[in-house]
């Protein structure tokens, strides 16, 4: 979260100035430096500076119970409102997000709702699914002055509430669709936002219908609830619990009451980076405790970042939520596993860039008056950090040795100016809140403890630059400690650090970040700018694997690849199964607790709407490139609302465009022949390297992955170049997961290139133009206008997740070189013999994708509908006719050498089916 964000930075530094945080004092006698390496911070802040406070300027302190006061409070998560009083007549909380379950801490104990209609608001920029209150648990005569945070674990939270003659406890969380409650002093007390309906009533089980929400109450046995208009109560007898859980249906109250206690009583994600295959695998797990008999499992439910790739099995139940579809899984814990994008310290050496050009470009940045442009707070000395640092692989690939030296020393000088006390900067550890400040600061990064991993996530990209040209000066005894202590601050992987939380600001469940420190908005906690949390991660691979530590390596690639599904799916949309039907965006500016919004903190101006979660454009940019057609559809939106191409933002734009199509990226910029200006976190020189390089090797192929975290592939036309570098002290072989490997010298980057064969036999640029508008699928991958013998390929297991609209372990079949000229009004046609035996629920599905020229970069494509088979022996016709589009993106056209690509795979179900190649499945093209 932050205000007013794009202010340049002279105009930052002079409303700085005006507040007296730029002419900064040394700290008074009490303060005390702690050194760290050559470096170090301040115990005390500079004089006029700020911590954290209320709205009314107030200082605040955490608000947590005697139990939790010797714990650092993770300051940024979604329930942080109940420890961060942001506002002086609410001691309770703000609305808390949970999902599917919504919350606020009030006197009377905790109010619960389950939004499941969205609203449209904000003129049509937000969609929200707001907290509306339908029970509020708690004891009965329960008037708590303050709700405090007792508790918390890695996604769950218990706050307490206390009268002096009633103390009351709930344990609440991600996924958890029960709410379980402690208290003593009074009975079990529900009370009901209007008339419950009773569907069930068991004694000590209670099911009830309120608002069209279905709710099970469970007290301990021997109890019995009872009813009387919108109070409903049990006595608790020598028991002090209760639970209470929303239900997706009221048949699901028995499976349900197998569970209600068993309390859960903590929440623990732990991650594996397994570099050989090139993979991801999280374990998110609960701990419970069995209040009655011995039942200690549980139920959860996933968001669909998670159920996308999960192989574990799951319930038929599900839950709505702003997220989109959430479901249930019936165990205490589950495992994801995610392909790993790599991430580089810049993109390869090629000849696309002109070099006498981006020698010229880099030497206005290197030799400009001011290369921080007047920076002085945390974030746009950060930005300014970023812009050199992306410059310095560029200047060592051109030569420019002198270059690329008095880069890195404008950035070591700047780094230690700052983990330096006493100066016109520092930082400064703040005991109560137990984290570290930047002084001077910006957009509530001290009063509000907003934006930490971003600002400090560009230090930390840049310190891992100098890393790789300088170790010793990275060493913990220089200044590699005070590096360290950021990343502590920012994503701390500890849970037993005494001086910074656990991931302060990574939701590990809601697999992405919140920016906002206190949280304290009607919608929840937010988060604008995913790419700016991402850049910390790419960071800490960089970091990681330039100083040899590679358990923070391994760190930030579970945070980005984790962070990155999460981004595609809330922030972009990527299968358009996420956002409500009526809200009428293909991306969002900003993901709140209840929804998200197609805005930004400081504009309504499309260019920063769609730029904010692409900025800055560095080599851990790359994963975005693996959802091309959202990629597609956000710059096609973007040049909608804004009456055309972008002007202020340009530059970044086009970066992200090069990702999905670095051929109109690059003829975007070849139109402006270099006459615009930079964002201010951009540099001609890294921009013009960026699009001419894409646009000489192609879009990242992220189908590809390697046996190294440093490593990426490029597709265009038949040709992969794959790339990686090595940090080590020795030479390696990198082996990509297509067969192909590269030796990499010491301490280098590397590239070669490569053919590529998405199976053997799918054409190739120097045949012959294939023309003709129908083509077979045959086996190996081939399209081709002639028909072969009968053969059959087996399309995988969807392995029980929903992949609708997202290939999943696709068939591929391709034909390169056709020639052929578009006819009006025609469109794609397909024939696929497909056979689901005897089993049941499978919907194999089919895309189409046009490369009008062969450049690499697919100019239209087209996602059909899947098609619900029978579980009877023998094959069926899945058609164009019988299915329909399920979406497309871009234009068709004439194709002059194009290329032609299907994909086939299961969308849903749990087992594979067979396709008929080779003679009755064809592909029809509306070609002449």
């Amino acid at each position: 979260m932050r205000t007013l964000r794009r202010l340049s930075a002279l105009t930052t530094a002079a409303a700085l100035t005006a507040t007296g945080l730029v002419a900064l004092t040394a700290p008074g006698a009490a303060a005390a430096t702690v050194p760290v390496g050559r470096g170090g911070y301040s115990d005390t802040r500079p004089a006029g500076a700020a911590g954290p406070e209320n709205n009314a300027g107030a200082p605040v302190k955490p608000k947590v119970t005697s139990a939790a006061a010797n714990r650092p409070v993770p300051t940024n998560d979604w329930w942080s409102s109940l420890a961060f009083q942001r506002y002086p007549d609410n001691p309770y909380s703000e609305n808390l997000y949970g999902h599917p379950l919504t919350y606020k801490a009030v006197s009377g104990g905790l109010e619960v709702g389950y939004p499941t209609a969205s609203a449209i608001v904000g003129d049509g920029r937000q969609y929200e699914f707001p907290h509306r209150r339908d029970l509020t648990v708690g004891l009965d005569g329960l008037n708590s002055p303050d709700a405090k945070a007792h508790d918390w674990s890695d996604w769950t939270v218990t706050p307490q509430w206390s009268d002096g003659a009633r103390t009351f406890r709930a344990t609440l969380g991600h996924g958890l669709p029960f709410v379980y409650a402690q208290g003593s002093g009074g009975a079990a007390k529900i009370s009901t936002a209007s008339t419950p309906q009773v569907f069930a009533d068991d004694g000590n089980v209670l099911g009830i219908t309120v608002a069209g929400h279905h709710y099970a109450l469970f007290a301990p046995t021997g109890s019995d609830w009872t009813v009387s208009g919108s109070d409903i109560r049990a006595g608790l007898g020598s028991k002090d619990y209760f639970s209470v859980a929303v239900l997706p249906s009221t048949g699901a109250l028995a499976t349900y009451r197998k569970y209600a206690f068993s309390f859960v009583t903590g929440s623990t994600a732990t991650w594996a980076y397994d570099e050989r295959a090139g993979t991801t695998r999280a374990t998110y797990a609960l701990t419970t405790t069995a209040k009655e008999g011995t039942e200690t499992g549980t139920l959860q439910a996933l968001y669909r970042h998670q159920w996308l790739h999960t192989t574990d099995a799951l319930t038929s139940y599900t839950y709505t939520s702003p997220r989109g579809t959430m479901k249930v899984r019936e165990g205490k814990s589950f495992t994801t596993a995610q392909k790993v994008t790599g991430v580089l310290p810049g993109l390869p050496r090629t000849s696309g860039p002109d070099k006498a050009r981006l020698t010229g470009y880099l030497n206005e940045v290197a030799n400009s008056a001011d290369p921080f442009s007047g920076a002085r707070d945390t974030y746009w000395t950060g930005k300014a950090l970023g812009k050199l640092a992306q410059l310095v692989p560029i200047a060592d690939q051109l030569g420019e040795t002198a270059v690329r030296d008095k880069l890195l020393g404008l950035i070591k000088g700047r780094l230690e100016a700052w983990f330096t006390v006493g100066g016109d900067a520092e930082f400064s550890y703040d005991r109560d809140w137990r984290t570290l400040t930047g002084y001077p600061a910006s957009y509530g990064s001290d009063k509000e403890l907003n934006d930490h991993h971003f600002h400090y996530g560009y230090y930390v990209m840049a310190a891992a630059i100098v890393a790789q040209y300088d170790r010793g000066w990275a060493a913990d005894s220089a200044w590699g400690g005070m590096v360290k202590m950021l990343v502590r601050d920012t994503a701390n992987p500890s849970r037993s650090d005494a001086m910074f939380p656990f991931l302060r600001g990574f939701d590990v469940y809601a697999g992405h970040s919140w920016a906002a420190g206190h949280a304290g908005f009607a919608a929840g906690n937010n988060q604008e700018s995913s790419s700016e949390s991402v850049n910390l991660s790419a960071g800490l691979v960089l970091w990681g694997a330039a100083t040899g530590d590679t358990s923070l390596r391994d760190l930030g690639v579970h945070l980005l690849t984790t962070e990155s599904e999460a981004i595609a799916q809330y922030w972009f949309d990527a299968d358009e199964q996420v956002y409500p039907r009526d809200f009428g965006h293909d991306i969002t500016g900003m993901v709140w607790g209840s929804g998200a919004a197609y805005s930004t903190w400081w504009t309504a101006n499309p260019e920063e709407i769609h730029g904010i979660n692409v900025l800055p454009v560095t080599g851990g940019s790359l994963h975005l490139a693996r959802e091309k057609d959202a990629i597609r559809r956000s710059i096609a939106e973007m040049e909608r609302e804004n009456g055309g191409p972008a002007q202020e933002w340009r530059d970044i734009l086009w970066e992200f465009q090069a990702l999905a199509d670095p051929g109109k990226a690059k003829a975007a910029w070849d139109a402006t022949g270099g006459s615009y200006t930079p964002e201010d976190g951009e540099s001609k020189a890294h921009t013009y390297h960026w699009i001419a390089t894409l646009d000489a090797i192609g879009a990242p192929d992220t189908s590809v992955t390697a046996d190294s975290p440093t490593a990426a592939v490029f597709t265009k036309g038949s040709t992969r170049t794959y790339t990686a570098h090595n940090y080590a002290d020795t030479a390696r072989t990198v082996t990509f997961s297509d067969g192909a490997t590269l030796q990499v010298p010491a301490r280098s980057t590397a590239s070669s290139n490569g053919t590529v064969t998405p199976g053997p036999g799918p054409g190739d640029p120097t045949d012959p133009p294939a023309t003709g508008d129908t083509f077979h699928l045959r086996p190996n991958g081939v399209l081709s206008t002639q028909g072969g013998a009968t053969a059959t390929d087996t399309i995988p297991s969807a392995d029980g997740a929903n992949h609708d609209g997202k290939p999943y372990k696709p068939l591929v079949y391709e034909v390169r070189n056709v020639n052929g000229t578009l006819v009006a009004g025609r469109t794609t046609g397909f024939v696929l013999k497909v056979d689901a035996g005897t089993k049941v629920g499978l919907g194999p599905q089919l895309r189409v994708s046009y490369d009008l020229t062969g450049d690499g970069s697919f100019d239209r494509v087209e996602t059909y509908r899947y098609f619900a088979t029978d579980p009877v022996t023998g094959y069926e016709d899945y058609t164009a006719a019988r299915s329909g589009l399920h979406s497309s993106s871009g234009t068709l056209g004439d194709l002059r050498g194009g290329t032609v690509r299907a994909e086939v795979w299961n969308a849903i179900g749990n087992a594979p089916a067979t396709l008929q190649v080779g003679t009755g499945s064809t592909l029809t093209l509306p070609l002449r």
